[in-house]
């Protein structure tokens, strides 16, 4: 019991943590949220790249792998493991089956939010 108590205080700081990062430097900068989200993206990917951040998913779980980091990193680990079988198209490919599942739901969750929220532009 007190082991799974211990988990969800990690996840939650994990991930808690990963994304006070992202909106202090919205805060503290001028940089944009949608660079702020390349930024940890890309992050994500080179620190899975060079197979650092694993050992963040090993230790923290989902609050390592929710946020966008961990999409940059799934993303990176399935174009090395395409990129050892399939030489370059490989590396395209195996990113893409890595991800494809999350990508999906995003677009199907999106299209379903899409029936009960109407857009209204911005006023000037």
């Amino acid at each position: 019991m007190l082991a799974s108590i211990f988990m969800y205080v990690k996840v939650f700081l994990v991930g808690g943590l990963i994304c006070c990062l992202g909106e202090y430097i919205e805060i503290r900068t001028k940089i944009t949220p949608a660079r702020i989200l390349v930024l940890f993206l890309m992050a994500g990917a080179i620190l899975g790249g060079f197979g650092l951040y694993n050992y963040l998913v090993e230790w923290a779980g989902a609050g390592a792998t929710l946020p966008i980091t961990g999409f940059g990193n799934s993303l990176a680990r399935g174009a090395i493991e395409g990129a050892k079988t399939g030489g370059l198209f490989g590396a395209i490919g195996g990113g893409l089956m890595a991800t494809s599942a999350g990508i999906a739901v995003s677009i199907g969750l999106s299209y379903m939010v899409s029936f009960f929220v109407s857009s209204k532009s911005k006023k000037s």
